[in-house]
Parts: C-alpha cells; structure tokens; sequence
C-alpha cells in the first residue's frame, strides 16, 4: 500500500497513475477525487458535505455527513488493502496530523509507504489554473497546510523533478522494502 499525500495540482494523481506502470503488480488507484466523486451532488457543495471545490479562496469545509462517509471510505479501502488488493492512495490531508492519524489507525497491520508529494504553491497555482476544475487558490492554499505534523517515509518535490523522475524514486522505495 502507498498513500501519496500532498495538496491540490501537487501531481499526486500523475505520480499514481504512473506508479501503476512502473510497479511490477497491477494496483488500484484510488484517492480523494475518486471519493468526492463517488458523493450525490447535494454533498459536493457544502453544508453536511464538502464545500470550496468549486469557488471561495481555496479552501476546503468539511461537514459532518462527509465527515462520516470519508472514514467509511477509508476503512473500506483499507479492507480492499487487507483482502489482497494492492493500492496507491491519492489523498488530501486536510487535517494534516489528524487525517494521517485516521488512515494509520485503519492500516494498522499493513505494509503502508507514506509519501508525501510537495510542490511549490506558486507551481501548484499554476498547474491548478491551467486544469480549470479547480476552485483558484486551493493549490496555494493546501501547499504546506496538509503537510503540517505529517510524517513520511519518503518525500518527493514535483517543483523540482518531473513526475517521471518521482514515480520512479516511489516504485524504487516500493520494490526495496518488500
């Protein structure tokens, strides 16, 4: 199991995607988009759900029914993980500490390589504005936050190398540690 952690147009989803070329057993990738979207719209837009993906200055509002299906979702890609599946994890510690701390408590016994991918807001802003399905702000606005108090086996810098170059140092660590 790898967990990429990083914020917004960091290249977590270009880092996975490539992952899933260049390690040697077929994984699943599976992140927070694929969570968001998997939600009914009336939960994509604030209130009980998650607010901010589409305008505001970036930052993202958590509510409580999302609150609850996220830690439903991490159990059951945790138990994908347990029943054979091999996954790389795309995610978004909006709650830095604390959200690593719910996704180590549901991979307790697993083998789990903690990544976190940086990237230069500046960077992230562009990337985000060239994507346009991005709310303006929310790369800049994630850049360090979903880091803070999160700790990695490894950490990557797609500011600095191309995704390329960090898929490969991630399948390298991978593939050395069994």
């Amino acid at each position: 199991m790898i967990v990429l952690n990083g914020g917004s147009s960091s290249g977590k989803s270009s880092i996975a995607l490539r992952l899933q070329e260049l390690l040697p057993d077929p994984c699943l990738h599976l992140g927070a988009d694929t969570m968001v979207e998997a939600l009914p719209p009336s939960l994509r837009t604030g209130g009980e759900g998650i607010g901010g993906l589409e305008d505001g200055d970036g930052t993202v509002e958590v509510g409580p029914v999302f609150a609850t299906l996220d830690a439903a979702w991490t159990l059951g890609v945790a138990a994908m993980a347990r029943a054979g599946a091999r996954i790389v994890v795309d995610e978004v510690f909006l709650g830095g500490a604390a959200s690593q701390a719910r996704w180590r408590s549901a991979l307790e016994g697993l083998d789990v390589l903690w990544v976190g991918v940086r990237c230069d807001p500046a960077v992230a802003a562009k990337r985000e504005a060239a994507r346009g399905d991005r709310a303006a702000g929310m790369a800049a606005a994630q850049a360090s936050l979903v880091h803070e108090g999160v700790t990695y086996d490894l950490v990557v810098d797609t500011s600095r190398a191309s995704v390329d170059d960090c898929a490969r140092l991630v399948a390298g660590r991978a593939t050395s540690d069994g």
